[in-house]
């Protein structure tokens, strides 16, 4: 999730563990410790663009980061608050639960989180929820403003931080819930098409957790659509997009195309812009794919052109938005 939610979900977990004893004190322990996980956005000072994708959300997401950055940070707050009467057990746990929370939750984007580094490189993604949707990030957000401005001891403290953290919980439960019916009916739609497939995936669009964007192929090439929860058709239009390996016959042993590769798992395609070669990483979308289904890939990486490739994730991801789009993207979420 984006760091804003992290810091709005620690800080109700904060207030939830010791409110009561620390003030608002245990809202910043919380916030802090949400946000610890992403210290790896250091890596962007010293790495270049395909080392710095493969780094964030790489060991400082994994549990092993976890275990060794909670007795760390229950060491230096218990030290700190004395004299008082949170040990440094219940101090650890907190840490813990909050850490192991963050490491979670970001497992839920289609970004993919490097729990079991650095034993493994293999990434959890369970493309179930927009790494930044509103539906999730507002009641914590809420919830902590709402705490801020209330008196310390007043009883809606409590109410605040169990709503934050209800409605959101109950949100991503309700998020799988979509993922599992769009899987169910996009499989059946392939099958019907005899699309054959060893590659598959599903993720929502930006900001909502309704119109989802599918990609579904092989080594040869990707089927891509996009599907709505409120969608009554019997049927999904897909567009190919070839793969088009050879045109990275004479680069396979490079450093910067191995590790593109490994960062996109698998589900890439290459394409020539005029004389320069485009790596597309499928599953970040299509900029406005759901208007115009032969639109560009959000991620396209220029090869051999380092320069190129600021904010390689997001690129464009808005840019083509204006009020016009915005409506049609409505309209498409629930066209019937």
């Amino acid at each position: 999730m984006d760091s804003l939610t992290h810091l709005a979900l620690g800080a109700c977990m904060g207030e939830a563990f010791a409110g009561n004893k620390l003030g608002r004190k245990a809202m910043i322990w919380g916030a802090v410790a949400q946000s610890a996980p992403d210290i790896d956005f250091i890596g962007s000072f010293f790495l270049d663009t395909p080392g710095d994708l493969i780094a964030h959300r790489g060991f400082t997401h994994s549990i092993l980061f976890a275990l060794m950055i909670t007795p760390v940070m229950a060491y230096f707050a218990e030290r700190w608050h004395r004299p008082h009467n949170i040990s440094f057990l219940k101090w650890s746990l907190f840490f813990g639960v909050v850490i192991l929370a963050h490491i979670f939750i970001d497992a839920f984007n289609n970004y993919g989180v490097g729990w079991w580094e650095p034993f493994s490189h293999d990434r959890m993604s369970f493309n179930s929820i927009y790494v930044a949707d509103p539906f999730f990030s507002i009641p914590p957000a809420l919830a902590i403003i709402a705490m801020i401005y209330l008196p310390k001891r007043s009883r809606y403290v409590k109410i605040c931080w169990q709503w934050g953290l209800g409605l959101s919980a109950l949100y991503l439960i309700y998020c799988l819930g979509n993922k599992y019916y769009i899987d169910t009916k996009v499989r059946s739609i392939l099958a019907d098409k005899k699309i054959a497939y060893t590659q598959y995936f599903t993720t929502p669009a930006p900001l909502q957790n309704w119109l989802w964007f599918i990609v579904a192929g092989n080594d040869q090439g990707f089927h891509v659509g996009f599907r709505s929860v409120f969608e009554d058709q019997p049927s999904t239009e897909f567009q190919y997009f070839p793969r088009n390996d050879s045109l990275l016959q004479d680069m396979d042993e490079e450093k910067e195309l191995i590790q593109l590769k490994q960062f996109s798992q698998g589900f890439y395609t290459v394409e020539k812009w005029g004389d320069t070669l485009v790596f597309n990483d499928l599953r970040f979308g299509q900029i406005i794919g759901w208007q115009d289904p032969k639109e560009k890939f959000v991620f396209h990486y220029f090869l051999h052109q380092p320069g190129w490739n600021n904010l390689v994730v997001q690129r464009g991801r808005f840019k083509s938005w204006n009020w016009q789009v915005f409506k049609d993207f409505i309209r498409r979420i629930f066209r019937d």
